[in-house]
């Protein structure tokens, strides 16, 4: 079984929302995870995002990085550039790719934009997704 892990720095929102999708898309050929550099909690906005699409992604927790589990990786996929510049080293047979996507949690816009943002990066992460599925097989 093939074994992806999406990294970001605080495994809240857009590293979460990549496990649900992925966990939706990609199917049982993969065994999926995500976690963080650090812990910052699951993010309610990422959840109510997910929801409206039919993905339950409530459940989850913010987790930190397990080495062992990041090492024996087919791929690793960092969706912002401070997991990306932090991810321990790992070995070759690991690939790595990097999905830069904007923090909607940290998204300076009128409170009632929040949700509008959220949305545009889940449907990047969803389009993202989708294409890997095909490349990967």
């Amino acid at each position: 079984m093939k074994q992806i892990y999406f990294l970001c720095t605080g495994n809240s929102c857009r590293s979460q929302m990549a496990e649900g999708f992925a966990k939706n898309i990609m199917g049982d050929q993969w065994k999926i995870a995500s976690a963080g550099i650090e812990r910052h909690g699951l993010n309610d906005n990422a959840v109510k995002v997910m929801h409206e699409i039919g993905i339950d992604i409530s459940q989850n927790q913010s987790k930190l990085i397990d080495r062992d589990y990041l090492n024996n990786c087919d791929l690793v996929v960092t969706l912002c550039g401070d997991a990306r510049d932090k991810c321990p080293m790992t070995p070759n047979t690991v690939r790595k790719v990097h999905w830069p996507l904007i923090d909607p949690a940290s998204a300076e816009v009128p409170e009632n934009d929040v949700l509008a943002v959220f949305r545009q990066v889940r449907d990047e992460i969803k389009n993202r997704i989708i294409d890997l599925t095909v490349q990967e097989k």
